[in-house]
């Protein structure tokens, strides 16, 4: 129980979670680029296979998570380089570039998704 003085916000819970998909991206999101790039350059079957292991719901479960958490962690990026300049502090705004970033994050993962060959 977190108790009864504390109640976790949309500022804090993505603030966390930015830092939870860094960590996503820097343990799984980097071993796959390097994957995919290998499997890239290393001609037709090669590149079939590591389309074959991304064809079922676990591969398609993955790139939705690593898609969405590369866009979220840029975008929410930007909003943290916003607020180092002292703007989009008040909670207002912070809540609306939080809302923001959210809808952005999954606009683009859609796009994404669908630019997937």
């Amino acid at each position: 129980m977190i108790g009864p003085y504390y109640r976790p916000q949309l500022t804090s819970v993505l603030s966390i979670t930015h830092r939870a998909s860094g960590v996503f991206l820097s343990l799984a999101g980097v071993p796959l680029l390097l994957w995919w790039l290998v499997a890239l350059s290393s001609g037709p079957e090669a590149w079939q296979a590591m389309r074959d292991c991304f064809s079922g719901l676990a591969g398609l479960l993955l790139a939705v998570v690593g898609l969405f958490s590369l866009s979220f962690h840029f975008y929410n990026g930007i909003r943290h380089l916003v607020w180092d300049t002292g703007r989009g502090l008040d909670i207002k705004t912070a809540y609306r570039s939080a809302w923001l970033v959210l809808g952005s994050s999954v606009a683009t993962t859609g796009i994404l998704l669908g630019a997937l060959p």
